[in-house]
């Protein structure tokens, strides 16, 4: 099973994990994914399995499309920007959906977005979420990223349902914090399902339990 193909990837697995499974299902140690998803995430993970296709899968990532359903918690802000993180009460306010609106719009184009704290940026050759988790201070510095449209689909608050599609390096828990700042409240990431990843989406994912089958 060689080639470049997208799984589902579900809830409470490390996308490392992900990779792992299918490399010793697989019995083929050249296996990569062209974007990582939080262990809190599930979607679309594109896969590259044999060195031929791990290598047009990396470089294929740069121009990438992605698009995410998210879910926001309003009113409090988390230490990982997520719910797996300590949670703080900023605020009781309701923001209208005008304000929503309002807000969501600041977002749209090319910004500057820095990295949460708890992600897989290397610093001096560590995981920044490494660093974190030892109680070490990190200084993450803002990127250019460009987010092509947010979309409204929900809202009943404390939550908050948007849909993104963004270019490459956009981090959605980022947008969360960011926006919750925005609007003045304070909001984390609930739920996070990519349903796109290039020209893969969810109808196109294979089961990953049942690759996995295949080392029996």
């Amino acid at each position: 099973m060689n080639g470049v193909f997208a799984v589902y990837k579900p809830k409470g697995i490390s996308s490392f994990a992900v990779v792992a499974k299918i490399r010793r299902a697989l019995k083929i140690k050249k296996v990569g994914h062209g974007g990582t998803l939080d262990p809190l995430a599930t979607g679309v993970l594109v896969i590259g399995v044999g060195r031929t296709a791990t290598k047009k899968l990396f470089s294929e990532t740069e121009n990438k499309e992605k698009e995410y359903l998210a879910k926001l918690f309003l009113g409090q802000i988390s230490s990982t920007d997520d719910a797996e993180g300590e949670k703080s009460q900023i605020s009781n306010y309701q923001p209208n959906l005008t304000e929503i609106k309002k807000a969501i719009k600041f977002f749209i184009g090319q910004i500057k977005q820095t990295p949460p704290k708890f992600s897989a940026i290397k610093i001096k050759g560590k995981r920044a979420y490494q660093l974190a988790r030892e109680g070490k201070s990190i200084e993450l510095k803002p990127r250019i990223i460009t987010i092509k449209k947010i979309e409204l689909i929900n809202y009943q608050y404390p939550i908050l349902g948007i849909k993104v599609l963004t270019g490459p390096g956009c981090y959605i828990r980022s947008l969360a914090r960011d926006l919750g700042k925005q609007l003045g409240v304070g909001a984390y990431l609930w739920e996070l399902e990519r349903i796109r990843d290039g020209n893969f989406t969810i109808t196109d994912c294979l089961d990953l339990e049942k690759i996995c089958l295949k080392k029996n």
